[in-house]
């Protein structure tokens, strides 16, 4: 077994939860030979500390293996258990019979949870996150960086708030402090002046460090709300926090929704960021920006917090991460497809599901889930996934309305569903689609991000264009 398959292993069969960024660095190191001087030279772990969760580790693991586990038997006894187990997943093989083409019952009783309908952040403990190499690595190892500043952009439901959950944990196993805003949260009127929306942001950063608000002893209207901003964190939240700080900004795009605030509060961002490299308590403020549409805001390069720090995208599952993630929902996916005679057709069942959804992790994740539940077979449910009857209507539901919306929007992702091969659009609307994750670009080019799109697009704006133009007709 190589590292990786023994941090699976571990995760999925062993402690049935998701390691901890720590917990993670100590088995991978200690299955490559490393001592724990080693590791704390190499991270931003202290040695005792390391030490102490090594320990709890060793301790779970044990207590799964029913032997005793340290560093130096860490090997023959993975490996023992990893045989023990792959002989019984064959003998019960053997006795699992099923037509459908979906495993019944689950490979091993150690996957069986409670599944829940998928649709906020994947819990940290849940064995249901699938990791995207090298994403989780660089943005745990980035955000112990001093003064950084970590941009992550996807589409809506591609996973950033389970990623974001799992950066602060890094950052909290390191002994920060961790600050989370959503954005989504603010009411409307936080967005009436910047003085009004950066003392709601100061007082949101207080509460969460369990700190009384105090605006009014720092704020300085001679000096506007920026300089009062910056005057709060440096006069009040640094000195109470005697740690670096990680301040994560969710759901960005909301302030882009009102430009007066983000022509002033995103140059800020960048400003903060930039006083690390000369103001040493600068240095201890870590920033995560999360968002999912593109900032059409006309900020200068020089202003913008969006082409400095690392910017971190969310790419869609591979079939070896759909396959994988099947496993875990308890559905084996590792046989070819065969037909009625007996003989492969030469497809599997990873691969149809990403032929209509491609690697989109909540789309993927909602077939798996209706699949383990037994309510139909993969046949059944992709035949109806687009249409208003399958599975997906909601989130199709959803796009279809917020297309109605901004008819040039829908008139260009029209353009894109119903032409046979990719198309040119313009740049404002590929840029709003592709945000919405409806299309992929190539180059300057466009076509739908799946086959799923394709499909139900087609068909609603193809009927919505042909009731426009026969009530046209009507009224001549």
């Amino acid at each position: 077994m190589n590292v990786d398959e023994v941090l699976e292993a571990v995760e999925r069969v062993l402690l049935f939860r998701q390691l901890s960024p720590v917990e993670r660095l100590i088995l991978r190191r200690s299955w490559l030979g490393d001592d724990y001087r080693e590791m704390a030279r190499d991270s931003a772990y202290s040695l005792p500390y390391l030490k102490e969760v090594g320990s709890h580790l060793w301790q779970a693991l044990s207590a799964a293996l029913n032997q005793r586990v340290t560093k130096k038997n860490l090997h023959l006894l993975v490996n023992l258990h990893q045989q023990n187990r792959t002989g019984e997943q064959q003998n019960r093989a053997q006795e699992v019979q099923t037509d459908t083409g979906v495993e019944d019952n689950f490979i091993a009783s150690e996957t069986e949870t409670e599944q829940k309908f998928p649709g906020g952040p994947v819990p940290l403990d849940s064995p249901l996150y699938i990791n995207r190499p090298p994403i989780e690595e660089l943005a745990c190892t980035e955000i112990t960086q001093p003064g950084c500043l970590l941009r992550i952009k996807a589409p809506k439901q591609m996973g950033k708030s389970s990623l974001l959950i799992r950066i602060l944990a890094r950052a909290t196993d390191v002994g920060y402090k961790t600050v989370s805003l959503d954005f989504q949260e603010a009411d409307e009127t936080v967005f009436a002046s910047l003085d009004k929306f950066l003392r709601w942001f100061c007082a949101n950063v207080s509460r969460q460090l369990n700190l009384n608000p105090l605006m009014d002893e720092f704020w300085d209207e001679d000096m506007g709300s920026k300089v009062s901003c910056k005057i709060y964190f440096e006069g009040y939240l640094f000195k109470q926090v005697n740690s670096p700080l990680v301040l994560a900004l969710n759901e960005v795009n909301r302030v882009f929704e009102h430009p007066k605030i983000a022509l002033d509060f995103l140059p800020m961002l960048r400003f903060w960021h930039e006083q690390a490299r000369a103001v040493e308590v600068w240095q201890n403020l870590r920033l995560l920006v999360v968002h999912s549409t593109e900032v059409y805001i006309p900020l200068k390069l020089n202003q913008s917090p969006f082409n400095v720090g690392i910017s971190i995208g969310l790419p869609q599952f591979s079939s070896k991460q759909v396959q994988d993630l099947a496993q875990r929902y308890g559905l084996d996916w590792s046989d070819k497809i065969e037909t009625q005679n007996g003989t492969s057709c030469g497809n599997d069942y990873t691969s149809l599901l990403m032929a209509m959804v491609g690697g989109h992790p909540y789309l993927v994740s909602v077939a798996l889930y209706h699949l383990r539940r037994g309510a139909m077979t993969l046949e059944e449910l992709l035949q109806v996934a687009p249409t208003p009857a399958g599975i997906y209507s909601d989130h199709l539901r959803s796009h279809l309305a917020m297309l109605q919306d901004e008819p040039q929007l829908a008139s260009a992702l029209q353009q894109v569903v119903t032409a046979d091969e990719s198309v040119q659009l313009e740049a404002i609307a590929a840029y709003k689609l592709e945000s919405m994750g409806l299309i992929q670009m190539d180059g300057n080019r466009a076509s739908p991000s799946c086959q799923l799109y394709r499909l139900y697009f087609r068909s609603q704006l193809g009927e919505k264009k042909e009731c426009q133009c026969h009530s046209k007709n009507t009224e001549r």
